[in-house]
């Protein structure tokens, strides 16, 4: 049984992965600034912003995971490189294991060609949030060599207003965008919460990315 914080623990992935954890026997911790409307049993949840650093601290001392899986919009917009700077900090020669739920933008769309990033024509709202998810991969490849961290990247269609069939199956891949044979890049965040807790409970990525999908 491991201990995991996850940060956003509410969110549509940490919720997801606060579920999966349970159901699989660990001590989880929910961080988040609100109640959720349906608690899970089992979890401890802690109400609170993580860019008070009491909070912070509190949320990764004495666990063995920390999922950050804030969404950088709202009054988080902008703040989440500092968190993930932060969170390299406070787990930076410990036992804690750092886990980032970023972006698909930065894969490659097939071995050796372009980032999603440089062939996609997002609008402009969007791509403050897109430059944030590569900001933190590229922060924590820059960390100190005694942060365990891996980061994870979601399928190019991936949220709540992409749902997708729980399948109970997903296929992993480091840099290359994984599509299914109608082109289509995706996963439930279900399946997406069973790839980051198969990954805790197996480590295969350390101080690296990996991507899931269907």
């Amino acid at each position: 049984m491991s201990r995991i914080s996850v940060l956003g623990g509410t969110g549509y992935v940490g919720s997801a992965v606060v579920g999966e954890a349970v159901a699989r026997g660990h001590q989880v911790t929910s961080v988040s600034r609100h109640e959720p409307t349906n608690k899970v049993d089992g979890v401890q949840y802690v109400i609170g912003s993580v860019l008070e650093p009491e909070v912070l601290e509190a949320s990764v001392t004495g666990h063995d995971v920390v999922i950050e899986a804030v969404s950088p919009r709202g009054d988080m917009a902008g703040e989440e490189e500092g968190l993930v700077d932060q969170l390299i900090e406070l787990t930076a020669g410990t036992d804690t294991r750092l886990g980032v739920i970023g972006g698909a933008s930065s894969l490659l769309v097939e071995e050796g060609g372009p980032r999603l990033y440089d062939i996609s024509d997002m609008p402009p709202e969007v791509r403050p949030e897109i430059e944030t998810g590569m900001a933190m991969l590229e922060a924590l490849k820059a960390s100190p060599s005694d942060v365990d961290w891996f980061y994870v990247s979601p399928p190019a269609s991936f949220g709540a207003w992409a749902p997708a069939p729980d399948t109970g199956n997903y296929r992993l891949s480091e840099d290359v965008l994984l599509k299914d044979d109608a082109g289509n890049s995706s996963i439930s965040a279900a399946d997406l919460a069973r790839a980051i807790l198969d990954e805790i409970e197996q480590p295969q990525f350390h101080r690296r990315r990996f991507h899931a999908a269907h």
